[in-house]
C-alpha cells in the first residue's frame, strides 16, 4: 500500500516488560503534544496470527499516526507457540500499561483507542470485548481494518479471492491460533459470533471493494449497530490490496492511503467530542 506522505523517520523499538508475560517489543510513533492530548492507540499487526512484526505492521501505524495519535505498536506472542488467549493476554497488559502512562505518551486525558489489521483486526475487536467485560481501561473507540473476524470460508468476497480453493493462509493460521474446536465458540476468540455486543466502544470498520475480509467485516459492523454501537464502516476503493498490501511500506502515491487517512482522522476528531476524559 503506497502513500503520498512520506513516512516517518523510525522509531527506536523498546522492550516492554508486564508479569507474567515474555518481553514484548513495542514502537511509539508520534510524540506528545506541547498541550492538550492526542488519541493513544495500541495497534495489532496482521499476519494471519504466525507471522508479522512491527515492520510490517508499519503501514497501518504510520497511517494512524499520520492522522493525529499517538501509536503504539506491540508484537505480541504468535501462534502456534502461543495460541488463544495468549496474544491477547499480552495486549491487555500493554494496554493497562499505556493507560498508565497516557500523560507522558500523548498528554494528561489523552483517549485510549485499539486498532489491527487483518489479524491484529480481530485481536483489537476481541480487546474491546475483554475491556468491557473487565471494566478497565475506558476505550474510546476501536479500529478494525480487514479484520479476520470469522474462521468460516463462506462469504462471498472471500470465495472471489479464493476460488474454490477451500484452504489458504487464514484457515491454516485459524488452525494454528485456536487451541480447538470449543474456542471458535470463544468471543474473544471469534469476535463475529459474539452473542453479546452491547456496552462496546465506538467502531470504525475500514474494508476495501477486493478485500477477501469484505463481507465479514461489514456484517459485523451492523451486528454492531444493531447492539446499539456507534459504527463508522466504509469501503474503500476496489484497489485496495487489502489485507496483504498493509503489510507492504508506504511509499509512493496511493489514493486508498489517502482515503483511509481521512477516514481515521474524522473517527478521531468524532470520538473526542462524544467522549468524557478519563477518569
Amino acid at each position: 500500500m503506497d502513500s503520498t506522505a512520506s513516512p516517518p523517520a523510525a522509531a527506536p523499538v523498546q522492550t516492554l516488560s508486564l508479569p507474567g508475560e515474555p518481553p514484548l517489543a513495542l514502537r511509539v510513533l508520534g510524540r506528545k503534544p506541547r498541550s492538550g492530548a492526542l488519541p493513544l492507540v495500541l495497534h495489532f499487526h496482521g499476519g494471519a496470527f504466525v507471522s508479522g512484526d512491527l515492520d510490517s505492521g508499519a503501514c497501518l501505524a504510520e497511517l494512524l499516526a499520520g492522522s493525529g495519535a499517538v501509536v503504539a505498536s506491540l508484537a505480541y506472542p504468535l501462534a502456534p507457540e502461543h495460541r488463544f488467549p495468549q496474544a491477547l493476554e499480552a495486549g491487555y497488559g500493554a494496554l493497562e500499561w499505556l493507560y498508565k502512562h497516557r500523560a507522558r505518551l500523548a498528554g494528561k486525558d489523552a483517549p485510549l483507542f485499539v486498532a489491527g489489521e487483518e489479524a491484529g483486526g480481530n485481536i483489537a475487536a476481541a480487546m474491546a470485548l475483554m475491556v468491557r467485560d473487565r471494566t478497565h481501561p475506558p476505550l474510546a473507540g476501536q479500529i478494525l481494518v480487514s479484520p479476520l473476524l470469522d474462521p468460516c470460508n463462506a462469504t462471498a468476497s472471500l470465495r472471489e479471492s479464493l476460488g474454490e480453493c477451500v484452504q489458504c493462509k487464514w484457515a491454516d493460521g485459524w488452525q494454528q491460533y485456536l487451541r480447538g474446536p470449543m474456542d471458535a465458540e470463544h468471543p474473544y476468540a471469534v469476535p463475529a459470533l459474539a452473542q453479546r455486543l452491547g456496552g462496546l466502544p465506538p467502531a470504525l470498520i475500514l474494508t476495501g471493494g477486493d478485500d477477501p475480509m469484505r463481507d465479514a467485516a461489514l456484517a459485523y459492523a451492523e451486528r454492531l449497530r444493531a447492539a446499539g454501537i456507534a459504527v463508522q464502516s466504509r469501503v474503500l476503493g476496489a484497489g485496495t490490496g487489502w489485507p496483504d498490501s498493509l503489510a507492504e511500506p508506504l511509499t509512493g502515491e496511493c489514493p486508498c492511503a489517502n482515503e483511509a487517512r481521512e477516514h481515521l482522522r474524522a473517527f478521531f476528531q468524532a470520538t473526542q467530542a462524544a467522549t468524557p476524559p478519563p477518569s
